[in-house]
């Protein structure tokens, strides 16, 4: 039984000299992806799910510079933000259906346009069509009550349905989203 061992050790210890070094991993992404679920409580079936990627701020300017204002923006960093939804959610006027979806703004100094839109699995908005938009609804601006440096979003839960709440550098702003 030990020359078993010993001659499992020593293979895999060739095996090591032989590759010549540890397995290298690419740079983490300066914006990571992230992901938010909203439920109702923690032991409750999922009514949305978001995947982004969160950009940093980095002392730099956003709204109305690294986002221009009044232009369709992936609302994230790298491939556009994902929307998913599990059950039949009203969003505005329009019922959300279960499915993906991509979810784009439109940043303004006030209000922000939300957009829901049918492709999916695209990168930026460089792809953006508006004839695939399923729905859009418009949401006032409010200031944070501090800087906040990574993109970030929330699903807050609601007495009838969940508010996805989006925040970078001083302001966010509030989505509705109820349940049918």
């Amino acid at each position: 039984m030990n020359k078993i061992f010993l001659f499992a050790c020593l293979l895999t210890a060739s095996f090591t000299f032989q590759t010549g070094q540890a397995q290298s991993f690419p740079q983490m992404d300066a914006s990571p992806m992230d992901l938010v679920m909203a439920r109702p409580d923690k032991n409750s079936p999922p009514l949305a799910r978001v995947i982004y990627s969160r950009p940093q701020k980095k002392g730099r300017d956003i709204f109305g510079d690294l986002v221009p204002y009044g232009e369709v923006w992936r609302t994230g960093a790298n491939e556009a933000t994902e929307l998913t939804i599990y059950t039949p959610l009203k969003f505005g006027k329009t019922i959300l259906n279960p499915g993906t979806y991509t979810l784009y703004t439109i940043p303004d100094e006030d209000n922000w346009t939300v957009i829901i839109n049918s492709d999916t699995n695209v990168w930026g908005a460089y792809s953006y069509k508006k004839e695939k938009d399923v729905a859009r609804m418009v949401v006032p601006v409010k200031d944070a009550a501090a800087p906040i440096e990574s993109l970030s979003m929330i699903f807050r839960p609601d007495s009838n349905g969940t508010t996805l709440m989006i925040g970078w550098d001083n302001e966010y702003v509030e989505i509705p989203f109820k349940k049918v």
